[in-house]
């Protein structure tokens, strides 16, 4: 069974810097592709980031491009997600994403990051 585990988020400062990371468990992590991806209050699911099963393929949506930093540690099954020079529309909850289909791929709880002075 898929589990997926986020956490790191939490109330930033615009200009400040957070780093979420996800444990993946149940099934074979360096077969897969993942993605982060974030949904705003009142606004759909959108893609933030995506990575190669590998790493050595990462890329970002043109909103946080040059901010956000995607890796991944194979041998611990965690994807991160380092995020630096926040603004308030980043708000929003936070998920990791099995696969680069982040419209149905499974996916954990997800977790907050809220940006604010």
């Amino acid at each position: 069974q898929v589990q997926l585990v986020e956490s790191g988020g939490g109330l930033a400062q615009p200009g400040g810097s957070l780093t979420l990371s996800c444990a993946a468990s149940g099934f074979t992590f360096t077969n897969y592709g993942m993605t982060w991806a974030r949904q705003a209050p009142g606004k759909g699911l959108e893609w933030v980031s995506k990575i190669s099963s590998h790493g050595w393929q990462k890329t970002y949506s043109d909103s946080v491009k040059g901010r956000f930093t995607i890796s991944r540690d194979n041998a611990k099954n965690t994807l991160y997600l380092q995020m630096n020079s926040l603004k308030s529309e980043d708000t929003a909850l936070y998920f990791c994403v099995q696969g680069w289909d982040f419209a149905t791929g499974s996916r954990g709880q997800g977790t907050q990051v809220t940006v604010s002075s």
